[in-house]
C-alpha cells in the first residue's frame, strides 16, 4: 500500500448543513428546510387529528436569503430537516467594483467570497454609502446556512 492511496482532499470534520428534526418540535421564529431552502418559521398552525390519526403542521416561512414566502404542511409526528444557521460579525475591508466584498474578523482572519446582499434591493447601496470609500468603519452581520452566505445588516461604526 502506497501513501498516495490515501490522498485526503479536504479538512473538514464532516458535518452535516441540516440536522432532522420532528415537525412538531419546530417553533416560530426557528429555522427549516422547505423545497431545499433554508427559512425562517414565520407561523405555525397545527390540525386535529384526522381519521389517518396525524395531526399536521402548516409551517408559512421566509427563506432566509431571498425573503421569499414558502408553505409547508407535515404531520407533526414526522421528521424534517432544520438548517445549522450561524451569524458571524465582520469588518468590511474592501468593496470592489463588482459588488464583492473583502471583510476581516477580530482575529484578522479575512473574507472575500462574500458579495453586497441583492435583498433588499437597498441594502446594497446603503452599505456603499455608509463605508464611503473606506472614510468610515462599518460592521456587517453575515448569516451562514447549506453552503450559503450572505450579508445581513450592517452598522456604521461612531467615531
Amino acid at each position: 500500500m502506497s501513501d498516495s492511496e490515501y490522498a485526503i482532499e479536504s479538512a473538514d470534520a464532516g458535518a452535516s448543513s441540516t440536522i432532522p428534526m420532528e415537525a412538531g418540535q419546530i417553533k416560530k421564529g426557528g429555522y427549516m428546510m422547505i423545497k431545499g431552502k433554508a427559512c425562517k418559521v414565520l407561523s405555525i398552525s397545527v390540525s386535529k387529528t384526522g381519521k389517518h390519526g396525524h395531526a399536521k403542521c402548516n409551517f408559512q416561512a421566509v427563506d432566509i436569503f431571498t425573503g421569499k414566502k414558502l408553505e409547508d404542511m407535515v404531520p407533526s409526528s414526522h421528521g424534517t430537516t432544520v438548517p445549522v444557521v450561524t451569524r458571524t460579525e465582520w469588518e468590511i475591508i474592501d468593496i470592489g467594483d463588482e459588488d464583492e466584498v473583502t471583510l476581516m474578523d477580530e482575529a484578522g482572519n479575512q473574507k472575500t467570497d462574500v458579495n453586497l446582499p441583492s435583498v433588499p434591493a437597498e441594502m446594497a447601496q446603503d452599505i456603499r454609502d455608509a463605508w464611503a470609500e473606506g472614510e468610515n468603519q462599518v460592521t456587517c452581520s453575515v448569516q451562514a446556512a447549506i453552503g450559503l452566505e450572505q450579508i445581513i445588516s450592517f452598522k456604521k461604526e461612531s467615531e
